[in-house]
């Protein structure tokens, strides 16, 4: 990849799971009674047609991995489990309960901290309650987030009952220095034990999360990584640039300095020979930092337009509601986000009260609406075009003249009505989807807000 274009585009910016991002929300304006509202709407016009999509956070973990961004609670007293759970179940009743009728699930995910944190049993009650008061869509999709390291036997069994085909496991780097600045010792065997395990229990879909740029990396180190991850044959693979945020509060990513991580042209090779190993290897790149098999559900979704993306990544199909349960979970509307409150004594106060613990959000209005669905088609499908005059926004020929100046770096094309992103073009979609974001140019922050683009 051309050194230029990297110094160039390798600026601060969002990796866009929602528009307008999580910094831009108009918390002034949003209220709790406009967030119920907006979800009744969108569930009533929705349920029947394309059902809903549960993201549940599971925030516990037994140690703290100094790469990790995430929302998380470091302990080893699992008797915890038992009242968070209840307080997950009890967020889901205040739920039902404005929904008014049941609702159909279409996608389901367990993501944290560590969701095999939780004992299996615990893991069962959880969901088969959950799942009491709803109906399944016909091509539903239930997931989880496993630990290598404590993924059980018992953990995939228990899940794989409830109606879960899907895992993906942590693997980030195996190189032992790297695992030691992160905190994440987790070998090859531990690994190959939890992947073997699912496919013998029947999961078709197992994935496995792999990060560069983390500090110590070298190109080397990735290649042996993807070398043992190709004798597993994962069917998706997350190929996750290390967003650097240490800015950020809570997050663990402390235990190296910035002059240890690889230099932003090194780490951009990293991923270049990454995908190169991947692709010769039978896999295809989907979105953004993804690859998969010809025969995994991401793939289909690619050939059959579906493709979606939000607070859970990329999905092999869209549903417009989506609930988030548990503490600091963001729920979409499509009309509206609205994230839980962080504090897990905070959550369960607020449901002892029968409030639904949200605490900021934001209610999208049409211009917001408008550059949602080109963020979206850039990011699900590297092209958007502005043909449906519903497409069409006050400020778009000054981002077709943003636009130009990708055109001439070779990084898209234009035809009628329409910018396609170019194969060039796919590593710096985050700068091109920033072109269209009206909110970050009109008031750029004075302080980092995201990690950078390359």
């Amino acid at each position: 990849m051309c050194q230029s274009l990297i110094t160039k585009y390798n600026v601060s910016g969002p990796r866009y799971t929602s528009y307008p991002t999580v910094p831009y929300w108009d918390l002034d304006s949003f209220s709790l009674i406009q967030w119920k509202a907006s979800l009744k709407r969108s569930f009533e016009e929705s349920n029947t047609s394309e059902g809903l999509s549960l993201y549940i956070h599971l925030p516990f973990c037994e140690s703290l991995c100094t790469f990790c961004g995430c929302h998380k609670r470091i302990t080893k007293r699992h008797e915890v489990e038992s009242p968070y759970i209840k307080a997950v179940l009890k967020e889901w009743s205040l739920y039902l309960e404005l929904l008014g009728s049941k609702p159909k699930i279409k996608e389901l995910h367990l993501g944290g901290g560590t969701p095999t944190f939780f004992s299996p049993e615990h893991l069962h009650y959880l969901i088969s309650e959950l799942l009491k008061d709803a109906e399944l869509a016909e091509d539903y999709e239930f997931s989880f987030e496993g630990h290598p390291n404590n993924t059980t036997e018992a953990h995939l069994q228990t899940l794989y009952d409830l109606g879960f085909r899907r895992v993906s496991y942590g693997v980030q780097d195996y190189n032992l220095n790297i695992q030691k600045a992160i905190n994440r010792i987790q070998p090859f065997e531990n690994v190959k034990r939890a992947t073997d395990l699912a496919r013998k229990i029947g999961y078709t879909s197992v994935g496995h999360d792999i990060i560069f740029g983390l500090p110590f990396q070298t190109e080397t180190d990735v290649i042996a990584t993807i070398n043992k991850t190709k004798s597993l044959m994962p069917d998706r693979i997350a190929f996750y640039s290390y967003a650097h945020v240490p800015w950020i509060k809570g997050n663990g990513q402390r235990g190296f300095s910035d002059a240890d991580l690889p230099t932003p042209d090194s780490k951009r090779q990293q991923y270049e020979t990454g995908k190169q190993y991947f692709e010769a290897a039978g896999y295809v790149e989907i979105g953004m930092d993804h690859f998969a098999l010809k025969t995994d559900s991401l793939y289909k979704a690619i050939k059959t337009g579906t493709l979606h993306r939000n607070f859970m990544g990329y999905t092999a199909s869209k549903t417009q509601a989506m609930i988030g349960l548990g503490v600091s979970s963001i729920s979409d509307s499509w009309y509206g986000f609205a994230q839980n409150v962080k504090s897990n004594e905070e959550y369960y106060h607020l449901l002892e009260h029968n409030i639904i613990p949200v605490f900021k959000g934001h209610i999208l209005n049409d211009e917001d609406l408008v550059i949602r669905k080109h963020i979206l088609n850039l990011m699900c499908h590297f092209k958007t075009d502005w043909e449906d005059q519903s497409l069409v926004f006050k400020e778009l020929p000054e981002v077709l003249v943003k636009l130009k100046e990708f055109e001439l770096d070779g990084l898209l094309q234009f035809e009628y009505k329409q910018v396609i992103v170019t194969e060039k073009g796919k590593a710096f979609i985050r700068n091109i989807c920033m072109a269209f974001d009206l909110l970050l140019q009109r008031k750029k922050p004075e302080t980092q807000l995201f990690s950078m683009t390359i």
